[in-house]
């Protein structure tokens, strides 16, 4: 039986880089998720996951490049969720299945979600979230192309994202209310019949 080859110093070091930045990317989102972005310190980080600031600043140059880290892994699940849709010829249902599952993955991600939108520091975009806006809009420009918008393109755009952000951000604002379970499906709906003209017969 052949015995696996030596690791070099090299690949021993790149190995241990890799433990030591998903040691701290774990213990980022768990302190993340236990205090909430307001009590997010490198302090209570540093003394979570074993390392000391300097270290931690070794591997993502700042706390808003750490949380991006952590954002942008994410956001590339809700692309890979989004790729995993059964898109079809139908615009209007493609839109309705997208939207729906953006709703779904900001529900389920809500500290991460609230990062993305609300407290995200860098003026810069994140290219996963860039690749989900991207995948998000191709029915909304399918629409429009069609002519069947009641509304200009980016007006329409907007309207869906506002939408879909209210219902994932009244969710987490207001975990007290018993939301319909299906709330989002109806109000996406809603928001097609307001905005998309039927297709012909």
């Amino acid at each position: 039986m052949s015995t696996p080859p030596a690791q070099t110093s090299d690949e021993r070091r790149q190995r241990q880089r890799e433990e030591a930045r998903r040691t701290i990317l774990d213990a980022a989102e768990d302190l993340l998720v236990s205090a909430g972005f307001e009590r997010f310190s490198m302090r209570k980080l540093a003394a979570r996951c074993g390392y000391t600031p300097p270290t931690i600043y070794h591997y993502f140059d700042d706390k808003s490049g750490l949380l991006d880290a952590l954002v942008e892994e994410r956001m590339s699940e809700a692309v890979e969720a989004f790729r995993r849709v059964r898109l079809g010829p139908d615009a209007v249902e493609n839109l309705r299945l997208l939207f729906g599952a953006f709703a779904a993955w900001g529900t389920a991600n809500p500290t991460h979600y609230e990062l993305l939108t609300v407290h995200r520091q860098r003026a810069e975009a994140l290219a996963a979230g860039e690749e989900a806006r991207a995948l998000l809009d191709q029915p909304v420009t399918a629409l429009h192309e069609a002519g069947r918008l009641r509304a200009d393109l980016e007006t329409s755009r907007q309207a869906f994202w506002a939408l879909v952000h209210g219902l994932i951000s009244l969710r987490r604002s207001r975990p007290d209310v018993d939301w319909a379970p299906d709330l989002t499906e109806r109000a996406i709906d809603a928001m097609i019949d307001g905005l998309v003209v039927p297709e012909p017969r």
